[in-house]
């Protein structure tokens, strides 16, 4: 019971009360059943098409296609088929479509998995397990002992994408065919209300999306029956309702759920304008959408939630709706705009241009709203392609596989009179909102978090460093892995200890509630922020019987080499730890240093020390029986990475670490850290930080 009250009170203190008080009632919805009375489940044959439609629009069939004939708003393209002289290859679409009629998906836009065709969609097709079918979606549980993302992934329709690009380079009916087999299949198999997937407003935004871009491109097939294009509008109905009568959970969320589900309901509105509650669903997803660009996007272009993942999540979904508007003359305001084009000035200054890669920053967990092109998961081109078009009419990069989704919601217009492309300009260095810190060297870059939490954070990350040398992360951060896994691996990597900082006491920097709620929230400052120097600190450790003040300084000592440095004070003894997450490079352990292979030619250095007492130096890669040594760019995929961890027990402790190269020498006496490089020798006192 205690332990209860110190829970509602720090949700309290962290999300506040109005939050607070409607979970508690939406809970007591659930289990009253009342939610089941205000939604209740029902058959497709119970609700036919002319109970969806507005007085005066025709439901029989081939009346009804003939009036969206005429009267249909516009999408990004209809009937699209890829010009002459593109810059991608179709040929990877095509066979990821022939996949699909195999019977086989790629899952979190990484993995191809077996799963039938159509698959079974109640079915987990890693683990076997299934849910149950027939109860209504508010008495299924989402955290059970299985990932329910396992089963919703197939229902977000993410292979009607490659089905599209297949058709637009083939224009062979059976990509068509599949588009409507699939659809008729999941309809049978999810009568409205019942089942896993019905539970979640955003899986049903999602699917609305996919369905949207396939019914346009297939319209005109041969397989686009009348009777299935008038079934297809009440599929759309029925979900534009589900999410409408269920919307004030998706707001309390205040994430990435409220922008998809209004999304999904101001595109229905848009779109689909015969229906009955199109204008409501017009109205209030605008509406939603434009308080949520003010309240999610930060002035300087970073994102509420703290990962860079849902960042490009919920940018798709705005340039989806910025285009739509100007197709339908329903343009979106100078906030949205704004907020947008700024996001992409944000993400251009942290993606590596060359390989399209940027850090992996909070929560990530395989959500990718537009597989519309070659690309892999981890490349952000693709957004920046289409962002910097979108925004600004101009291609930031030269042609390549990035181009096609400009092409899907810009149409081929957007490709005549294109020049060489620009490049993206790398030059602001500060993105407080954001909690995100650039120093950079000639071919290296720090990147450091630290922020005053303003909305709900995702990983418990603190004052984590990445360091990226010619492109690729040195000291990278572990990622996600999986939200609902067994034992360690309940969204395990969100804790503190796998981050590139300090865990005091063995704790987290934050109390972690449930899997995705975090409480204690810990306070961010940055304290210094110069070209090659940077210092800040934060509140987690304060928390403690005996507060711990951890502050961090990160500085370039030039020609691609970097020092950290961590002081912890408190007044008892503490078990301090440092960790850092490296590459999996080859490597050598030698002391307490660790020699990467980064390449053929050079070896990079990573050194860490202590600058009084004793520590314990260990070096881990992959353990089995526990989260450390592990690195996940891809949901539900991991693979090993080295853990370096030096440990101390008592009441201060002062650690630094240097990156740099083989034939770099370093020297500690006293206080001063010195390098002996190639290049020159510097002397650094890391007490005071001052350069002597």
């Amino acid at each position: 019971m205690l332990n209860n009250f110190r829970n509602l009170r720090s949700l309290f203190w962290s999300h506040g009360s109005r939050w607070l008080l409607f979970r508690v009632a939406y809970a007591l919805r659930k289990r009253t059943g009342l939610i089941q009375r205000q939604m209740p489940a029902y058959a497709w044959n119970d609700r036919p098409l002319k109970t969806w439609l507005k007085s005066g629009i025709p439901s029989a069939p081939e009346a009804y296609v003939q009036w969206r004939r005429q009267n249909s708003p516009q999408f990004f393209f209809e009937h699209a088929t890829f010009p002459q002289n593109i810059s991608w290859n179709p040929q990877p679409a095509i066979e990821e479509a022939e996949r699909v009629l195999s019977g086989e998906l790629k899952y979190f836009a990484h993995k191809f998995v077996k799963t039938g065709f159509p698959p079974d969609w109640h079915k987990d097709p890693i683990s076997g397990k299934k849910l149950n079918t027939k109860k209504h979606w508010s008495e299924i549980s989402d955290d059970g002992d299985m990932d329910i993302k396992f089963i919703w992934e197939a229902s977000r329709f993410s292979m009607v994408y490659p089905l599209i690009r297949a058709y637009a380079a083939t224009q062979d009916e059976k990509f068509a065919e599949a588009f409507w087999t699939l659809i008729e299949s999941w309809a049978e198999a999810n009568p409205p209300n019942t089942g896993p997937n019905w539970m979640d407003g955003q899986e049903a935004a999602l699917r609305l999306l996919a369905w949207m871009f396939g019914c346009y491109q297939f319209s005109n097939s041969p397989s686009a029956t009348a009777q299935r294009i008038a079934q297809f509008t009440v599929l759309v109905a029925a979900h534009a309702e589900r999410i409408y009568k269920n919307i004030d959970y998706a707001v309390s969320t205040h994430s990435n759920h409220t922008v998809s589900e209004a999304f999904g309901l101001w595109s229905t509105g848009l779109l689909f304008p015969e229906l009955n509650g199109a204008e409501r669903y017009l109205t209030l997803g605008r509406e939603l959408l434009e308080q949520e660009a003010a309240a999610q996007i930060f002035p300087d272009g970073g994102y509420s939630m703290y990962s860079l993942n849902y960042h490009r999540f919920v940018l798709h979904l705005y340039l989806c709706m910025i285009r739509l508007g100007e197709i339908n003359k329903s343009s979106v305001s100078g906030l949205i705009w704004d907020r947008v084009s700024g996001s992409i000035t944000f993400l251009g200054e942290l993606i590596d241009p060359e390989t399209g890669l940027m850090p992996v920053y909070g929560s990530n967990d395989g959500a990718l709203v537009l597989p519309l092109n070659n690309c892999n998961f981890t490349d952000y081109r693709p957004l920046l392609q289409l962002g910097g078009y979108v925004t600004q009419k101009q291609f930031f990069l030269a042609p390549g596989p990035w181009d096609e989704d400009v092409f899907w919601l810009c149409s081929p217009l957007s490709f005549e009179r294109r020049g060489a492309g620009g490049r993206v300009e790398q030059s602001q260095s500060s993105f407080p909102h954001a909690g995100l810190y650039i120093l950079r060297g000639p071919d290296s870059k720090a990147i450091i978090r630290c922020t005053d939490y303003r909305s709900r954070p995702s990983h418990a990350d603190q004052l984590h460093v990445d360091i990226w040398l010619h492109g690729t992360s040195i000291a990278c951060d572990a990622g996600t892995y999986l939200y609902s896994g067994e034992g360690v691996w309940r969204n395990g990597l969100a804790h503190t200890a796998v981050h590139n900082t300090v865990t005091v006491d063995r704790q987290d920097q934050m109390k972690m509630l449930t899997r995705f709620t975090w409480t204690a929230w810990s306070k961010g400052k940055v304290l210094r922020h110069e070209k090659n120097v940077w210092q800040g600190e934060h509140t987690g450790y304060k928390r403690l019987p005996d507060p711990v003040h951890h502050k961090r300084a990160v500085l370039s000592l030039g020609e691609d080499r970097w020092l950290v440095a961590d002081h912890l004070r408190g007044k008892q003894k503490h078990h301090y730890a440092l960790h850092w997450l490296l590459n999996d490079f080859p490597y050598k352990q030698v002391d307490n240093s660790i020699l990467l292979s980064f390449n053929n030619s050079e070896k990079y250095r990573v050194q860490a020390g202590l600058l009084e007492g004793t520590s314990v130096v260990s070096v881990v890669r992959g353990d089995p029986n526990s989260i450390r040594g592990w690195r996940s760019q891809y949901y539900a995929d991991k693979e090993p990475a080295i853990s370096v961890m030096l440990e101390t027990d008592q009441p201060r402790a002062i650690f630094w670490t240097f990156f740099g190269f083989e034939g770099d020498v370093v020297q500690i006496e006293g206080e001063t850290f010195t390098l002996l490089s190639p290049e020159r020798t510097i002397s650094i006192n890391i007490q005071s930080l001052a350069i002597k």
